[in-house]
């Protein structure tokens, strides 16, 4: 190996003497050079390979490179690159190749190889890397997609692009995406074999003799590629996908036609495709190119009209579809429209009337999503519409009566409206909801209680939601709580609540934490709770979590009444309880906290 080791520094020679006799590296750099290499060669050439070896070797030669071009452009000598770059470019494309062979299966490693050849090596090199990547992974479409890119944008060669793609619709015949990038390449060669024609033509060369068929200027291929695709990828949002595709292109009209009426035709029973024909009312011109409406109040006019016409589709389609997918586009539409800024007065109201008409009609006739009742009282709430609200929102847990959202969707507005029936309601809700589900609502109805009663009730909230959230749901509960005692009744409730609670299991580390500082606020602070505090959180996470260890070795340093001496024993425990990557992290934090205190 050491005779490897020797031969691949000798191969450096030339290259670090030129870096040496240009000046652009001094004689005692060159040397720190040579060792680093021989360090790498090493590492990479014994018997037990390891990725990060080599990845550090790259990084290494990458830096090189970086440093070498800067010191260039300082000087500003560029000679002898051959000589110099090259080499090293060489060399860490061999080191690449050795790693990917290797290490056949990290994706990650064959892009940083793309990456590092596409920024320093030749293109010819990167089809190459590209090449011998997709014969390992042909499995990944996204590779593919990648490699075809790159040929079609950095390469200009749109028959390689073209290759590649026909060759990934092989090993995926029903990918969406292939076919989605591969009918963008074809219209963007035609649209490239277009503009070029126009320059010839402009310079008034003959074009009579150039390759420029009128049926791939039209968008033929891409044509093809819809037909083929559509009939094997048959659902609304591919077809809408492509027709997104094809709207790029201002040559492609026919093509757009074309693939707006297919969709009309073919997917009728698809909600996604009422949506797409009404929405596309409103990017549709009604005036004459120059005749837009001037001022302000005429451009809104004109926009409710467009809207206005978007509905009357969607009001078709929920009479064609009347499903509650088709109603749930229908309403998101309202939303948005309405959810956009306008200085209109008249739009704003015509905006929130349609949403609340669309609202009103779903919800009669039970076609109304779960999560849109939620949004509904949401805007009713905003609006001050208070009553109907409640309307709502009791209708909504008549039909989604074991929906924590909606329960609580109910209970804001009894809150918001203050009434007085408010506990009863929460009461109500535990009855009709499962257990597992119900630690959202005894949180709220906690936290109302803070605000409108008394702090007996509301501790004994706290008592009964403990009694009934089991588990890791629990933690949060218990953490509330702390933090409630603490604000309501101060370090003496907090500590009784502790008491209280030191044996229920499960816990967090924040609720050892919120305790610990809760003492440290305290005007007299006492060392032997603190320690108490500790030596609890230590018996529940002390396995895992380094930080305790170190803030208890901190206290009985800071703390008048610590024991210093306590700090050796601390230390010894926590190299018995922590294992792995906790144990490293704690003895570099001790040591770095040790170094600092001197």
């Amino acid at each position: 190996m050491a005779e490897i080791i020797q031969e691949r520094i000798e191969d450096r020679v030339p290259e670090l003497e030129q870096l040496e006799r240009i000046g652009l590296f001094s004689h005692a750099e060159i040397k720190a050079i040579i060792k680093k290499a021989s360090n790498l060669e090493y590492r990479i050439q014994r018997r037990a390979l390891f990725k990060e070896d080599f990845i550090s070797y790259v990084q290494y030669e990458i830096n090189l490179l970086e440093l070498i071009q800067r010191r260039r452009t300082r000087i500003g000598y560029s000679f002898k690159k051959d000589e110099i770059e090259n080499s090293i470019v060489h060399r860490v494309q061999g080191v690449f190749r050795r790693a990917s062979a290797k290490w056949k299966d990290d994706v990650q490693l064959w892009l940083s190889y793309i990456v590092f050849c596409k920024k320093w090596a030749t293109k010819a090199q990167l089809s190459k890397v590209f090449s011998a990547m997709l014969a390992i992974h042909s499995n990944k479409p996204a590779l593919w997609i990648m490699a075809a890119k790159w040929e079609m944008e950095d390469r200009l060669s749109s028959e390689s692009a073209r290759q590649l793609f026909l060759r990934a619709l092989r090993f995926h015949p029903e990918c969406p995406k292939l076919y989605q990038e591969y009918f963008r390449m074809e219209l963007m060669h035609a649209e490239k074999l277009r503009k070029e024609k126009q320059e010839f033509e402009k310079a008034k060369m003959d074009v009579g003799n150039l390759d420029y068929p009128e049926e791939i200027l039209k968008g033929e291929l891409a044509r093809i590629i819809y037909k083929n695709s559509v009939s094997i990828m048959k659902d609304a949002e591919f077809h809408v996908s492509l027709l997104s595709v094809a709207q790029l292109f201002d040559f492609a009209t026919d093509l757009q036609k074309e693939i707006y009426d297919d969709l009309q035709a073919l997917h009728t029973d698809d909600p996604l495709t009422w949506d797409y024909v009404a929405r596309r009312e409103l990017a549709m011109e009604t005036q004459p190119a120059g005749e837009q409406p001037a001022t302000k109040q005429a451009r809104a006019v004109e926009v409710g009209r467009k809207e206005e016409r978007c509905c009357a589709v969607y009001e078709e389609a929920v009479k064609t579809l009347p499903t509650e997918a088709m109603w749930k586009c229908y309403v998101n539409f309202c939303l948005e429209r309405f959810a956009k800024k306008t200085s209109s007065q008249f739009l704003r109201e015509r905006r929130l009337e349609r949403t609340m008409m669309a609202f009103r009609k779903a919800h009669e006739l039970r076609l109304l999503p779960e999560f849109q009742y939620k949004q509904w009282i949401e805007l009713l709430l905003h609006q001050d519409f208070l009553k109907e609200a409640l309307e709502v929102a009791v209708a909504g847990t008549e039909s989604f009566r074991d929906s924590v959202m909606m329960w609580q969707m109910k209970l804001q507005v009894l809150i918001d409206s203050k009434s007085p029936d408010v506990a009863g309601l929460f009461e109500e809700a535990f009855v009709h909801l499962k257990a597992q589900v119900c630690l959202p609502l005894w949180i709220s109805w906690a936290e109302w209680s803070e605000g409108a009663q008394s702090q007996e009730d509301t501790e004994a909230i706290f008592k009964k939601a403990l009694l009934a959230v089991k588990g890791a749901d629990s933690v949060t509960l218990k953490d509330k709580y702390l933090d409630w005692a603490y604000r309501s009744g101060g370090y003496k409730k907090a500590r009784a609540v502790f008491k209280s609670l030191q044996e229920s299991r499960p816990f967090s580390v924040d609720f050892f934490r919120k305790i610990i500082q809760f003492e440290k606020e305290q005007e007299s602070c006492k060392m032997a709770n603190l320690r108490e505090y500790y030596e609890r959180a230590l018996r529940e996470f002390g396995s895992v979590d380094y930080g305790l260890w170190i803030d208890y070795i901190k206290e009985e340093l800071n703390h008048p009444l610590g024991r210093p001496a306590n700090c050796g024993q601390i230390y010894w425990r926590a190299m018995k309880m922590l294992q792995g990557e906790p144990a490293e992290v704690f003895v570099a934090k001790h040591a770095m906290h040790q170094v600092g205190r001197l």
